[in-house]
Parts: C-alpha cells; structure tokens; sequence
C-alpha cells in the first residue's frame, strides 16, 4: 500500500512539473535566414539583419528573445534546399528569405509541408502566390506590381513596342510575362526578348544586343538580376547603343546596385547618362535618418560593407515582424511545439534521416499572426494585403544625369505619376487624380531632353510597295517612262516632297499597274491597296464613296473646283442653239406663261394706267411685249397697282426656268 502512495505521488509531481515546463514562456526562440552573403541584396541585408536581432534583443518590450541562424545558399537553389532542412532540423519556427525568386519556389513548398512561416524581403516572382504557397509571406513588393509602374511609364511617352532583356529564370521570365500583360492593357506590346544567363556572359550579352540594333524598336527594357559589374550598360556603351536613338528603362534592380555603391564609385556612372529606372519608395522619417547615421558607424566599424539599399531596409523591418509576431503568439500559446510528420515518420532513407523533420505545430497561428501585424518600420508602413504582400507604398522614378542621380517623380497605383510623393497624397486623391499625371524634365541618352521616338526603320524592314497607275493619256500626273522605267509625275513629285518633312528614312518601291497601252481602273487599284497587294497607291485617284470605305486618303492636293461634265450631241454650230436648252413642251409652258401674265397685268392696269390704254392693237402690244421683256430687262413703265407684287412673282417664275435651261448636267 506504501509503495502505491509513493508511485502515484511521483507521477503527480512528474505531471505537475511537465506541464509546468511546457507551459513555460521560452527565453529564446531561433529563427533563420537563406540569402546569398556575398552580394548586392546580400550586403545590405546581413548586417541590417544583426541589427535588427540586436535592437530586438535590448527591447523591454520584446520579452522573448531572438538567436538568428544564417545560412549563405550562394544563388543555388540545390544549396537553398539543404540549408532549409538544417534549419527546420534546428527547431526555427520562422525563416526570413531567400532574396532568389528560385529558391523561394522551392523552399516555400517545404515550408507548406512543415508549416513553417517564410516571409522573404527580396524575393519578387508574382507566380509566388498565396494560393499555392500558403506559407509565404512578402516583406516586399511584387513585380505584378512594379511592372504595373513600368507599364505606366511606357504608356507616359507614347510609345508602344519595347525589347525586353531579362534573365532566363523564375525572376526574370515571370517578371516579363507580368510585364507584357501590364502591356497590353496599354495597347502596347514586346517586340523581342532578349534571354541571358544568370552569370551575364559579357560575349552573350555583345551577341544578342548586336542582334538587336537590326530591329525597328528603340525602347528597351531591362529585368535583371543586381548587378554591381552593370554589364548590360558597359556592352551597350561599346555597341554605340547609349545614344539619343535609343531609350533605356531599367527596373529596381538597379536602384539597388547604384545605392550600394560607394560614393567614390558613383562618378564614374557617366555611361549609364539617359537611363531611368524605378526605385521602391521608402518614406522619409526620423527613424529611417537615424539608421542610416547609425549604418555610417557600421561601415567605419567594419561591420559594414556597402551602402544600405531598399531591400537592406526591407530586411531590417522583417525581423521586427518577426519578433512582433512571436512575441503575440508566445503571449497567446505560452509555448512553442514541434510534432513528427506522419508523412514522413516511418521514411528510412540512408544518411539523410528525414524522419527526423518535425512538424511546427503552431505555424498556422504564427503565421496569421504575421499577417495582421500593423507597424511602421524604417520602408514605411507594414501591412499585408489579401494575396499576403506588403502593401505597396509606390516607386521613385529616377534618372541618371552625368554622375547624379535625380528623383524625376513618384507613381502609385492610385494615382499614377506625380512630382510629390504618395505619402504626401494620402488623402488627397479624387476621381480625376489620373488625369494629370507629370513627371520632371528628364535627360534621355546623349544629353537630348527631348523624348527619343522610340523606334526606327528595322535594317531588314521590307520597303513599302506603293502602286501608281500607269497612264496613256494626262501622263503629267503620273506614268512609267519607257526608256527608262522610272516612275515620273506631278504626283510623284508631291509624294516625294513629303517624304522629306519625314524626319527618319522610309524605304519604299514604286510599282507600276497597268499596262500604259490604256488608262487602268481606279476601282482596282483600290481594291489592291485593300488586300494588302500594295501598301499604298500614288497618283491621280478620285476620292469616291465607294473607295473611301476600303482606304484611306490623303487631304487632295489638286484641285479643279466646280467642273460640269456635259455629252456633246451636235458639234455643228447654228444661230438657233439658244433654242435647244428647252424642250418643245418646255416652250410650250413658257408661251402659256406669258399669255397668263400679260393678261393678269392688263386686267390690274388698264384701267388705271395709261400706257395699257389705247386702241385694242396698242393694249395687246403692250401686254405681251411687257411680260416678254421681264426675261430680259427691267421694265420702265410705272407700276400703280399691286402689279408690283406680280411682277415680282414673275420674276421668281422666270429665274426657276432659267435653272433649267442647261441640260442633263452629270457630276464626275
């Protein structure tokens, strides 16, 4: 009976002090980071990064510690892979990264088996979606939306075709696919892609922008990895392609490389004159000076090796998300628990023990917790959106001008471009705020401030096909000389006039239609222009209804006022020719006409007037030489009745028939 006390007393302590144990709030919790150290991002983020772990750490707020496990992946996604494993096999229950778009592929999909939160500040493939990987959550912004901006800006200037020179992976291929959607909402399009290699081959690169100058666009666009070499802009440059004919727009990529660079490094930019690119906007504070005065004692330090960059801001604020979230979940769970995976439980593969990877039990809540984490870091606010990206807070639009680099506006999604920051507008957008929409004056290649057409004959463009009718009769206006077989006439002169007002070269083709024996069919050589046999047609066509429905013309440039086109019968002349105007029943009408007036007047006059007075003879002279008359005069005799109202009926009369006299008037 003693021995039954004391075993159930001993389980009632060890279940006492279990549960004491595991309901105990952690002193330190480990969370990991998978980036790249030795580059662009990567020198930014490390120490922004410590930073952040050590401000998180001597904060009395954050009662749970942070001990931050950092893994260097070196852009493999094969290495990414094998550091995300040893750090779940570690028990973090957080992993900050990568900044590859790749590895995040496949790292997020282990993260959703082991339910373990990833919240990346660099990595910006929009195919990183919220419904496929659950568990990933985006610090910064998405190239759906900064190719949005890049759309914008296209559309700014007008132009309508870009060539695009990307990289050949997730980053670079799903960046474009976004842009050419954003694109052709623009009713703009890319012309060409010019695909490279992660590494940039300088041989490469020489090879597919040579190939590019063949082509008509001017425009390009450049979606590339950072890159502190600037290999693209340096091949360019010995290609002769940083000239006022071409234009170079450039995504945040290289904001970043720039801003990295030491201030001595940033004078020798001269070749990069012209380019403007997008910068992800970080509002201005007191909190963002202060780090930045603190990272120029990190560099004299040592513990500092580049200039501090967006995503090095980025990266900063995703540790404070972190610590805010497990600091909340710790308040609400007390503890921190990991559960082996049935999935994987009973897997025995030799040397790698993935049975060993256990399952964080309280990812989802971590996670979500994340998701409504609200705070106000060093790149502005920090809140996330229904597909689990930060909130955008817009880009700077920059251009690069000798060796400085100045901020020629800011765009937003809301409001389009405008010379004031977005966080200056909050508030203030209304119905027409896309309207009126300015950037700054911006220097384009070779120092033009005029904006570049975009665009040039290809090299290996085929010459427009123009057809002119080849006349036998009117051969001023245009015809084929025989001798020569050269293409001659008014009509030629004027279209070759014109295309010297052309500021660019045009090259083209005359090709005659006709035989020149007789004058070919207007009709058909319209309907040639129409089913695209020619391109378009020179030469003494009419602009008719029926042709104007097909083609379209030009503003007539000869012109030979009113013609009246009249069938010649009778080319013998007679001294009765007045006569034919009118028909014998017209005649006839007319005669009636003047018995009716003559006798109309002589009954208001004659007994009142004395010149319609007189013997019967001298009445009736006077009446039809009156009536006759008013064909061809004005008559003196002395109106004392409402003759006048008559006459004047007359008169209207005879005008009307004199507008018949000309007849079968055709019109050409």
């Amino acid at each position: 009976m003693k021995e039954l006390v004391i075993l159930l007393l001993f389980v009632s302590i060890w279940v006492i002090v279990g549960g004491f144990v595991c309901c105990q709030r952690p002193a330190v919790v480990n969370i990991g980071a998978i980036f790249t150290f030795d580059s662009v991002i990567g020198k930014a983020a490390k120490p922004a990064m410590e930073a952040a772990v050590s401000d998180v750490n001597n904060d009395s707020r954050i009662r749970t510690k942070l001990n931050l496990l950092m893994d260097d992946v070196n852009s493999s996604v094969f290495l990414g892979t094998i550091d995300a494993f040893q750090l779940i096999e570690k028990e973090v229950v957080a992993i900050i990264g990568p900044q590859v778009s790749g590895i995040a592929h496949m790292i997020s999909s282990i993260a959703n088996g082991l339910q373990v939160p990833l919240i990346s500040y660099a990595a910006t493939d929009p195919t990183l979606s919220a419904l496929q990987f659950p568990f990933f959550v985006r610090t910064t912004q998405s190239d759906s939306y900064q190719m949005a901006a890049m759309a914008d800006l296209v559309d700014f200037f007008r132009w309508k075709e870009v060539i695009v020179v990307g990289v050949d992976d997730d980053y670079g291929r799903n960046g474009i696919a976004a842009l050419e959607e954003e694109l052709n909402k623009k009713m703009a399009k890319i012309s060409y892609k010019l695909m490279l290699c992660n590494q940039l081959d300088e041989s490469e690169v020489m090879d597919k922008l040579s190939k590019s100058k063949l082509l008509g666009s001017r425009v390009y666009v450049v979606h590339v990895n950072p890159d502190p070499k600037l290999r693209i802009f340096t091949v360019a440059q010995k290609l002769q392609m940083m000239t006022d004919t071409y234009t170079w727009l450039a995504t945040d990529w290289l904001s970043a490389t720039l801003d990295s660079f030491p201030p001595t490094k940033k004078t020798s930019l001269g070749f990069l004159q012209g380019v403007v690119g997008l910068r992800q906007h970080t509002p201005d504070s007191s909190q963002k000076r202060a780090f930045m005065s603190r990272w120029k004692r990190m560099q004299q330090k040592g513990s500092a090796s580049s200039e501090l960059n967006t995503y090095g801001l980025q990266a900063y604020d995703t540790v404070w998300l972190v610590a805010y979230a497990i600091d909340r979940f710790l308040d609400e769970h007390k503890n921190i628990t990991f559960s082996p995976n049935s999935k994987i439980r009973h897997m025995k593969i030799s040397g790698l023990q993935i049975e060993k990877l256990k399952v964080f039990t309280g990812g989802n809540d971590l996670r979500d917790i994340v998701l409504q984490t609200n705070f106000t870091g060093l790149s502005g606010q920090i809140q996330f959106n229904q597909d689990r990206n930060v909130f955008s807070g817009g880009y700077d639009v920059l251009n690069i001008d000798g060796v400085s680099i100045r901020t020629v506006g800011y765009w937003s999604h809301a409001a389009g471009f405008s010379l004031s920051p977005p966080d200056a507008r909050k508030g203030k957008q209304d119905s027409n705020c896309c309207l009126d929409q300015m950037l700054d004056n911006i220097t384009w290649p070779g120092g033009k401030s005029k904006t570049p057409r975009g665009w040039v004959i290809a090299v290996d463009e085929r010459p427009l096909r123009i057809g002119v009718p080849n006349r036998a009769s009117f051969t001023d206006f245009v015809t084929e000389v025989h001798v020569s077989h050269k293409i001659r006439g008014y009509c030629i002169d004027v279209f070759l006039k014109a295309l010297e007002l052309v500021p660019y070269h045009v090259p083209y083709m005359f090709q005659p239609f006709g035989n020149g024996r007789s004058n070919p069919k207007s009709d058909d050589l319209v309907k040639m222009v129409a089913a695209d046999v020619f391109d378009a047609a020179v030469g003494d066509i009419a602009i008719v209804t029926n042709r104007t429905k097909i083609v379209d013309f030009s503003q007539p440039y000869a012109s030979t006022g009113l013609v009246i086109v009249a069938p010649i019968r009778n080319s013998k002349s007679s001294a009765w020719v007045f006569l034919k105007p009118f028909t014998a029943e017209m005649w006839c009408v007319t005669a009636a006409s003047f018995v009716m007036i003559a006798v109309v007047i002589w009954v208001l006059e004659h007994r009142v007037n004395d010149d319609f007075r007189g013997p019967p003879r001298r009445q009736l002279v006077t009446m039809f030489m009156f009536s006759f008359s008013t064909l061809f005069k004005t008559n003196s005799e002395e109106y004392l009745t409402s003759i006048t109202y008559v006459g004047l009926f007359f008169q209207s009369s005879v005008s009307v028939i004199k507008g018949y006299l000309i007849d079968g008037i055709r019109l050409p």
